[in-house]
């Protein structure tokens, strides 16, 4: 099983940063690699169960459930079923805590199992580096200044 972490001091109040990444199907207002987002049946993001089609930039697709939502505790975790990314049994979580008053600490984490042909570790560091340190940079950019 293979993991990746990432995480950053955002310079924002966990609500706020929290209220921007809380909907499941608004990952193309904050994270650049994806440039739509849609809820298939059209029902809420906000209810485990749903699944999102994601629409990189390239046109690749994503598709991912959501495994559960926890506004208490600031925090989602999902699943990927159809991706390019030669994973299988990906489950990450995505969560916002407070570092203090004006500051918050902003974690995602997944675990999975390279394809057949695929190096966990090399798929590690590519979804680290270009998927969540790119989104945790793109919020750190949002509430800058």
């Amino acid at each position: 099983m293979a993991k990746v972490f990432r995480s950053s001091v955002v310079n924002a109040p966990a609500d706020a940063v929290w209220d921007t990444i809380r909907d499941f199907n608004g990952l193309p207002t904050w994270l650049p690699p994806v440039a739509a987002s849609e809820i298939r049946g059209g029902g809420p993001s906000d209810q485990p169960g749903c699944v999102r089609v994601l629409t990189l930039g390239d046109g690749a697709q994503v598709v991912e459930t959501l495994l559960a939502l926890s506004d208490e505790n600031r925090s989602y975790t999902y699943d990927i079923i159809e991706s390019p990314l030669g994973v299988s049994n990906y489950v990450a979580t995505l969560s916002v805590t407070p570092a203090d008053d004006n500051r918050s600490n902003v974690q995602w984490a997944a675990e999975f199992e390279a394809d057949p042909g695929q190096d966990g570790e090399e798929r590690a560091d590519f979804i680290g580096t270009n998927v969540f340190q790119v989104g945790l940079d793109a919020l750190k950019e949002r509430f800058a200044g």
